[in-house]
């Protein structure tokens, strides 16, 4: 395309040819972020280049986001990271992209360190399925002197994971394991373990939008109707062995299932079992006690 647009004609035509598929609103945030991250512009500052012609490579750049977005990647896929807890995090399509309600779960966990009385003690803490390492990072990064370990499954989620770390500048074990696998063994007994493992069942796909379905990956995503629960009693079997007397075992879950889920930890003998919701006050998050 050798036509030149300034950005006030480019922002109108972007807007537009993304009208129906987003929300107004949503398209102008995409606009916002891809102007921050290809053109150098805050918010505040586009406002004021409204005449500055963009360059051919900007252009390249900004269309190729756009067409994209019109076969509904998400964003953070395209810009290659995304926010969470404070931090910037590297994503791709082989690690879940952050959410919200991820970051409520860390921000119980820190809140209950903060206040125990190990706080200034070298506390160990694992992350079962950690995916991006947004979690063990985010608490690494509260927490500097604990000894932060990390475990998936995916090789692929653990090099996204390590280069997130270093990005970070935050010391991380990682594990490549597979949970549902009987014969783990791990040699520490861990103060915390926390998990956001797989919880949508197959039953629940109508519900997921389409830029998730078809971009984020599944074997993060979705387990089987017919055993729902399978990575929490797997994990919830490890923490039996493998957490300290004190220690406290932390997931996010399924909003449907709650009840369930709680039942199943105390099965292990797991008292004090806290189920909480999340910011949508849907149960979503559960804290259990040995």
């Amino acid at each position: 395309m050798n036509e030149m647009f300034d950005i006030r004609t480019y922002r109108a035509d972007f807007l537009h040819s993304l009208k129906g598929l987003y929300e107004v609103e949503e398209i102008k945030s995409f606009f916002n972020m891809l102007s921050a991250t290809y053109l150098g512009l805050s918010r505040a500052q586009i406002a004021l280049a409204l005449d500055r012609l963009l360059t051919a490579d900007e252009m390249q750049l900004m269309n190729t986001a756009k067409e994209q977005l019109m076969q509904h990647q998400p964003i953070q896929y395209i810009l290659g990271e995304t926010e969470f807890y404070g931090s910037v995090f590297k994503v791709n399509p082989h690690v879940l992209i952050p959410r919200p309600e991820t970051e409520e779960l860390v921000d119980w966990i820190y809140n209950d360190l903060q206040n125990g009385e190990q706080v200034d003690q070298p506390i160990r803490i694992l992350d079962i399925g950690t995916g991006s390492g947004c979690i063990a990072i985010s608490l690494a990064k509260k927490f500097p002197q604990a000894k932060v370990y990390a475990m998936d499954l995916s090789e692929q989620a653990i090099q996204v994971a390590t280069e997130n770390a270093k990005r970070n500048n935050v010391s991380i074990t990682f594990i490549q394991a597979d949970i549902t696998d009987d014969t783990i063994s791990l040699s520490y007994q861990f103060d915390c373990i926390v998990s956001n493992p797989p919880y949508v069942r197959m039953l629940e796909k109508h519900e997921i939008q389409s830029n998730v379905l078809d971009n984020e990956p599944h074997l993060a995503l979705f387990v089987e109707d017919e055993d729902p629960l399978i990575f929490y009693r797997k994990i919830t079997k490890l923490a039996s062995r493998n957490l300290t007397e004190d220690g406290v075992l932390y997931f996010e879950i399924n909003q449907y299932l709650g009840r369930e889920t709680v039942a199943l930890v105390q099965k292990f003998g797991f008292e004090d079992v806290e189920l909480r919701k999340d910011v949508f006050t849907n149960d979503r998050m559960i804290r259990a006690k040995r």
